[in-house]
């Protein structure tokens, strides 16, 4: 009887701390109340990206809730044009050995379809790798900084950037800038809809994690203690860009790689549909590559970031890149960063013009 009647009493906590969050403004809107940003539309400028490495957590596919987005940001880049050095391969979205896979597997399809690829390398499959042997991938991002200045796309976890740097930091000059999917307003919470939307909890959709942090933590504390020049293409950045069956069904008519790729999205999209209720998917990593190729449809601010530990609504605090407004030199916690987490209008149709154009 006694055990019952704590189950009883346990859920009925539940329930009305259930009923109270429901009703609370941040768990609708995942806001805090915080002054704004001073943002800059289309800046502040960045000089152009030059040669570029990309390093990715790509899944594109892998399992029903393993996000496409990895693979749209290297197909874009790739039949852009962009000057790709090379690619290493890192984990978050999946294992190490599932992202070599994934990536290997669009490596081909996009070189049986006669682009020209970048050349890949294995690299760290899990965090704290700081101090280790150098992997393939590390090795081998050392040799093209090595080579000159470098623009690092970071589109997970920032463990093989930290385990290069560290033990390199003669080559900190040539980094041009790293740009990282990562970074948050304080107490922000990620889900997708905001309190307009329909899907489950409680009519938000599910809350995500930002991965790319929580996965290595250590690792952008590291990176960021360098005060390496930095932008942050936030969650934020791509709810203005919606990916739909339609933009998928035109991708796939553009060529055998972009088929591939729109089919991994797929599994995704009903997620997204059914889940978050929304009736496309945020483009995330998508987003952070059109910053290479697109700076100027980004609007951002210079920032104080930091690294902190937050409670949120979490059972337990967790580490957060959390990124406030520069007061002065004197207010800083970290290095300056400049953080983007609003695009222009017009960012959706450039990235869902057709990617090439066919004879």
């Amino acid at each position: 009887m006694i055990t019952a009647r704590r189950i009883l009493f346990a859920i009925l906590l539940v329930a009305v701390a259930a009923f109270v969050v429901e009703r609370s403004g941040q768990w609708q809107t995942g806001r805090g109340d915080l002054a704004p940003l001073a943002l800059s539309p289309g800046g502040p400028a960045v000089g152009p990206s030059g040669r570029v490495w990309i390093d990715t957590d790509a899944a594109c596919g892998a399992a029903t809730r393993t996000d496409p987005d990895d693979c749209l940001a290297i197909l874009w880049l790739v039949t852009r044009g962009v000057d790709i050095v090379g690619l290493s391969t890192s984990f978050g979205n999946a294992t190490g050995d599932v992202v070599a896979n994934r990536v290997e597997t669009l490596m081909a399809q996009m070189e049986l379809d006669g682009l020209t690829v970048p050349p890949v390398f294995r690299g760290y499959g899990e965090p704290g790798k700081a101090g280790s042997s150098p992997s393939p991938g590390v090795t081998a991002l050392q040799g093209a900084l090595e080579a000159g200045p470098l623009t690092i796309l970071a589109l997970g976890p920032l463990t093989n950037l930290a385990a290069a740097l560290h033990a390199r930091p003669d080559l900190h000059g040539n980094v041009t800038r790293i740009v990282a999917v990562m970074g948050h307003r304080p107490g922000h919470l990620f889900h997708p809809t905001e309190g307009k939307g329909t899907g489950t909890g409680f009519g938000h959709g599910p809350i995500f994690r930002d991965l790319n942090l929580s996965v290595d933590p250590d690792a952008t504390r590291a990176v960021l203690g360098l005060s390496l020049p930095m932008t942050l293409i936030p969650y934020d950045a791509a709810r203005a860009t919606l990916i739909t069956g339609s933009e998928l069904d035109a991708l796939a008519l553009q060529g055998p790689p972009e088929a591939w790729v729109a089919q991994t999205a797929r599994a995704w999209l009903t997620f997204w549909n059914e889940d978050v209720g929304l009736p496309g998917f945020y483009p995330f990593d998508w987003v952070a590559a059109a910053y290479l190729t697109n700076p100027g449809q980004f609007n951002c601010a210079i920032v104080d970031a930091r690294m902190a530990r937050e409670w949120t609504f979490w059972l337990m605090p967790h580490d957060s890149l959390i990124v406030e407004p520069l007061v002065g030199p004197g207010a800083r916690a970290g290095p300056d960063v400049t953080y983007c987490p609003e695009t222009s209008e017009a960012l959706q149709g450039i990235l869902t013009a057709p990617l090439r154009l066919r004879p």
